[in-house]
Order: structure tokens, then sequence, then C-alpha cells
């Protein structure tokens, strides 16, 4: 079916025929240095590689302030266009936020497509949705991004000769695709439907809380590993691949932790340094996994080139979402690449653990790790259950952990380690320590 993300916005794929050649350029600004200039160039140029293009060059400048017509100086404007020539560049990608009327600017004079990071991580993002809820996220966030850009009349018209990164996010048109009037209702039918699929989900959560199982949700950088540490831990099938962005839909698995108790393990997008506000407004309700989480598990690559900086920008994101307030595991993963890293990243961290989710080192020790911290969430609890009630008895050797268990006359007398809602459901069967069954009156139906 033809929809708007379709006719607005293009396909959702590269032309693979096709390989855009690309110019990184990146802005030292007060606050910052080179290295860290260069270091979100490395950065970046992964993201435009993850998109299907090739950088072939680099252009780097200091300023004080951001020109407020071309973002870099006017002579280094002239720079970058006579590089992009030598280079027979497609495209220029800013390492830096660039508004609109900068776009505009840079387009008329490098007489090529200008785009900013922004424009690279919505377009992978526009790649890899595949469900639903995702693909109407990815939607919503490009046309937020794509509306202020619209304009009539432009010198540069690459992007309707062919498609290429930036191209379905509006630059380099030579006149309006769509009119504000229709962008607008589309956003407003978006926003509409994603709180209808939030309804649907927030149901489906409240079905997960009465099962009384512990929920965690496994957070970290894009790249970092988390796909791989699902599948390792239950079979996910999980798509786990080394590229950036390549899991946007939330993945819920159950899983059995060391002492029996069953846990609900979620797999979410990953996140990346300076992400795109209209991207976490658009899944802030997938992420809400992350909020309404027992425990968040943060999966941080030790083989990264900054691992520090990567939980930085983790927790950045967190916070904004709300969920910087969860209970916090750092895992850090690919210690068989880089163990002295690992090592000195767990002694930075302390409780942290290191593990390899390729070759299971450190598993067992996270997950025992893991189950000590779910436990000082719940309660053990003594319960008598009669034996007519056996789906009672199946609820608790489901929902919790058991201690002990001892038949008598009545019933079943269980010792088990529950969490608040499941202890909540089966208050009617809970007795104290070494009380008599006899003394307890049989529940009625629940």
């Amino acid at each position: 079916m033809t929809t708007p993300y379709n006719e607005a916005l293009g396909s959702t794929l590269i032309d693979r025929t096709f390989r855009e050649r690309i110019v990184l350029v990146g802005v030292t600004l007060p606050g910052s240095d080179d290295e860290a200039t260069d270091a979100g160039l490395d950065e970046l140029e992964r993201l435009v590689e993850t998109a299907g293009a090739d950088v072939v060059a680099r252009l780097m400048q200091r300023r004080d302030a951001p020109d407020h017509t071309w973002f870099i100086g006017k002579g280094k404007a002239e720079e970058l266009r006579t590089l992009c020539l030598a280079v027979d560049a497609d495209t220029v990608v800013f390492d830096n936020e660039l508004h609109p009327a900068q776009q505009f600017n840079l387009e008329k004079l490098l007489g090529r497509t200008a785009i900013d990071r922004t424009a690279v991580i919505l377009d992978i993002f526009a790649q890899n949705a595949r469900t639903q809820e995702g693909r109407a996220q990815v939607e919503l966030a490009l046309l937020r991004y794509r509306l202020p850009r619209l304009r009539r009349g432009s010198g540069a018209k690459l992007s309707q000769q062919r498609g290429g990164i930036g191209s379905r996010l509006g630059g380099g048109e030579t006149k309006l695709e769509v009119d504000r009037r229709r962008i607008n209702r589309r956003i407003r039918g978006l926003e509409i439907e994603l709180r209808e699929l939030a309804e649907t989900r927030g149901l489906q959560r409240k079905g997960r809380d009465r099962s009384g199982l512990a929920q965690v949700t496994i957070v970290g950088y894009t790249n970092a590993g988390k796909s791989t540490l699902l599948n390792r831990l239950t079979d996910a099938g999980v798509l786990a691949q080394d590229r950036l962005f390549a899991t946007l839909d939330p993945t819920t698995r159950r899983l059995a932790l060391p002492g029996g108790e069953p846990v609900l393990l979620t797999d979410t997008v990953g996140f990346v340094r300076r992400l795109p506000h209209g991207l976490i407004e658009a899944f802030k309700g997938t992420l809400e996994v992350a909020v309404t989480a027992d425990q968040l598990v943060h999966v941080v690559d030790a083989a990264d080139v900054d691992p520090e900086g990567q939980i930085a920008a983790v927790r950045e994101v967190l916070a904004e979402i709300g969920a910087d307030g969860v209970p916090e595991l750092i895992v850090i993963n690919k210690a068989d690449l880089a163990p002295d890293v690992a090592a000195q990243l767990v002694e930075d961290h302390p409780g942290s653990v290191a593990i390899s989710a390729v070759t299971g080192e450190g598993i067992d020790l996270m997950l025992a790790t893991l189950a000590d911290r779910l436990r000082t969430l719940t309660s053990v609890a003594e319960l008598v259950v009669p034996w007519a009630r056996g789906d009672i008895i199946a609820s608790v050797h489901r929902e919790g952990a058991i201690v002990s268990t001892r038949e008598e006359d009545v019933g079943m007398r269980i010792r088990a380690r529950l969490s608040g809602p499941s202890l909540g459901r089966l208050a009617e069967w809970v007795v104290e320590p070494g009380q008599h069954p006899h003394e307890q009156e049989e529940p009625a139906d629940v």
C-alpha cells in the first residue's frame, strides 16, 4: 500500500547500484578540542558507511561561534567547494547540526547536497524500520525534521535526480514536494497512530506486570552487543550485526536466572552521541520499556575508542526519557577483544562485570550479579495452597523462585521468593512461617 512515507520521503532503501561520495565537515567550537572533533568525524564516517555511502575527504575548522550563513567561515566554505570539485563529491555531511537557512546557503554555494549528522541518522533509521510502530516513529521524526526545510526554489537539484543519503529529507529540492498543510496533517495522524499503539503496548505491559515477573531492559550504545547478549541468554534469534542501529524494534524474551527466578528480558534500540531529539521524542513510546524496568543492563563496548564517552551518552538519553532513576548494572562487553580496557572499566565502575557475549566469558557472573540485584526487590513468603488449586501452585512456581516445598494433608506448603505484585495476588494463601494449615481458612476462588 502506498503511504505518505513512500510518497513524501522516498524509498527506505538506498540504491545499492550507486554509492555516494561524501565529504565530512567538523567544526571545533569552544568547550571542545580538535581531538574530540576528529573522534566525532570517525563516528560520522561509520554512520555514513552504514547508510551505504563512501567518505572521500574530511575538512575541519576551529571557530568561536558558527557562522550564521554557512556555519563555517566564508573562506572555509570556498575551500570546501574546491575540495568537493577535486574529489568529485556528491554530498557534504556536517557533524554539527545545520539550521535550514545554513543548509540552503551551503547547497547554493557548493552546488551539491549539504546535510548534517541528524539527517544521516534519520536515513539509517528509515532503512532499518520494520514493524508498523517502528516505521511510524521514523516517519514522524523524518517529517518533523523536513518541515522547516521545505522551500520553493533551490540551486541544487541533485536530490531529485537520484536517491541518496538525505534525499528523502528534503535537501536540494527545486519545489515543494509536499505542502506544509499535508505534512502537518500527516504528523497529526502519526501522533494519533502512535498514541493508539502506545495504549496497546500499555495493556500488554500490564499483562506482563500481572505475571509478577521482574522486568529487565538491555540498554547501551549502538553496536555495543546488546542483541548478541540477548541471543546468548535466550536464543532469541534477534538480528545481530556489526553495524550501527541494526536493532530498532524491542524484543522481549523470558529468562531463568541461576536461582530459578524467571524474568522478562527486553532488547532496545541503541543510543548514540547527540541522538537527534526528534528521534528520542518519536521513540519515547518504545523507550518506555526502560523507564518501567526493574533493572537496566547497560552494555558497554570495551573495544570502542571511548567507552566512557559511550556510558555518558547513554546516561544522557536515559535522563532525557526519565529512566535515570532505574537501577543500572554496567556490563562491559567484548572483554575478549580488549581485556585490559575491560578490567580497568570494572575497576572504575564498582559493581560492574566484564563479559564477552560472543564467547560466553563472564556470563555466569553477570547472571549471578543480576539475580542478586533483583532479589532485593523480592521477599520470601510461605504459602499453603489447597490441593484443589493446582493453578495457584503452578503460578507460584512460574512467578517465583522456590525455596522449599512440603506436602501436607490440606495442600502444598511452599516457601518462595516472590515480587510485590505476585505477593499481592497470592496474599490469600500466605501464612506466617510455621503456621498450621488448619489455622487458615480455605480461600475463595480468585
